[in-house]
């Protein structure tokens, strides 16, 4: 990573590295005495964590090779190759979840869609059902005597022939009606 340019906080972070270590490497690589004289000539392998990931074999192989090889910029290069792996792992399963939450999604809207139309369906009938159950009424609906105008042209008639005083116009009061319903009640002939 040095070698391609990379700077040493990449470096740092791509490996896991602390300051100290990354110099002592990069003057070992170099030939120079690093920070810490007290290092042997040789260089050490450095612990360089290994995420176990879903790949194959021989890929995972590679990886555990390439981990644990005393090359300093080899290891980097596992490091920075798990770390990308773990990266793009997460990303597909983020989109897996996305993608599975936008179809859930889908299906509860078409589902509430399904339910408004039953919805809309259920009260078009009922609004049909009780239109039809219904006979049209009269505007005032259970106000007046629900007699025609000329039963009751015939009451006032009546009503006046026989003592009882009545408008010539408007309702005709109730007990004007039951005088003339009494009156012209069919005589009831006695069981006998």
């Amino acid at each position: 990573m040095h070698n391609n340019g990379d700077s040493e906080q990449a470096i740092r972070e791509a490996t896991g590295l602390s300051e100290t270590e990354l110099s002592d490497l990069i003057a070992n690589q170099a030939g120079l005495p690093g920070q810490n004289a007290n290092v042997p000539a040789a260089i050490p392998a450095i612990d360089v964590p290994v995420v176990a990931l879903p790949v194959t074999g021989a890929l995972q192989e590679l990886i555990d090779w390439a981990a644990a090889h005393p090359t300093a910029s080899v290891r980097s290069r596992a490091a920075r190759i798990t770390a990308d792996l773990c990266e793009l792992s997460e990303r597909r399963d983020s989109e897996a979840a996305q993608r599975e939450a936008e179809d859930k999604v889908a299906r509860a809207k078409a589902e509430l869609e399904r339910a408004q139309e039953e919805l809309r369906t259920v009260k078009a009938s009922t609004r049909t059902t009780t239109a039809a159950a219904t006979a049209p009424t009269p505007i005032r609906a259970g106000i007046g005597s629900g007699r025609t105008r000329e039963e009751l042209a015939a009451v006032r008639t009546w009503a006046r022939e026989n003592g009882h005083q009545v408008a010539d116009a408007g309702m005709v009061p109730k007990r004007v009606l039951q005088a003339y319903d009494v009156a012209h009640q069919a005589p009831v002939r006695k069981a006998g």
